[in-house]
């Protein structure tokens, strides 16, 4: 981790920049180790309050906490362990986003590979007669088919409404 501290109306010495490093560098066990991260501490003074904020840009997220308290060294203790729980809490969250985005890049991959077979074998023009989603929905059922398009009186713009796999219907509608 590479860190910048700077201080607002006070002096940062060498005993508050070891001691912020030494607490953030807790925090190491979770990131990977080709993380290359730039910490950025901001140490501000307030009458009797002292205020430290603490940002980690991440290539996936960005952690930030803020803690006053009367007591420097209890203020970097009560931020650092409010990142802590941060990334505690969010872990699970965190990680099944990377996982899902690594299925869909896998997928499309796949995809890639079918690309070259794939081809359009039906063209065909629709009539865009104005109604409301009722009788769009009742169009759409008399047909049979799994989704139509059509331009919504209500909303003046051109719709397609889809039958859902819960039996629903659903509307995509355009700006």
């Amino acid at each position: 981790m590479k860190y910048k501290i700077r201080g607002e109306k006070v002096e940062i010495t060498d005993s508050i920049r070891n001691y912020i490093e030494e607490k953030i560098d807790k925090l190491n066990k979770y990131f990977s180790q080709d993380d290359d991260l730039n910490v950025s501490v901001v140490i501000k003074v307030r009458g009797k309050e002292q205020k430290i904020e603490i940002t980690i840009p991440t290539a996936r997220f960005t952690l930030r906490s803020e803690e006053s308290h009367s007591d420097l060294y209890a203020a970097i203790d009560l931020t650092v362990d409010k990142l802590e729980r941060q990334i505690r809490k969010n872990k699970t969250k965190i990680n099944s986003k990377i996982k899902k985005n690594l299925i869909q890049n896998f997928e499309l991959d796949l995809e890639d590979k079918f690309e070259e077979d794939e081809e359009i074998i039906k063209r065909k023009k629709v009539e865009m007669k104005p109604m409301d989603e009722e009788e769009a929905m009742l169009q759409m059922d008399m047909l049979g088919h799994e989704f139509f398009v059509f331009k919504n009186t209500d909303t003046d713009t051109v719709c397609v409404m889809y039958k859902r796999k819960d039996g629903n219907y659903g509307i995509l509608e355009t700006k």
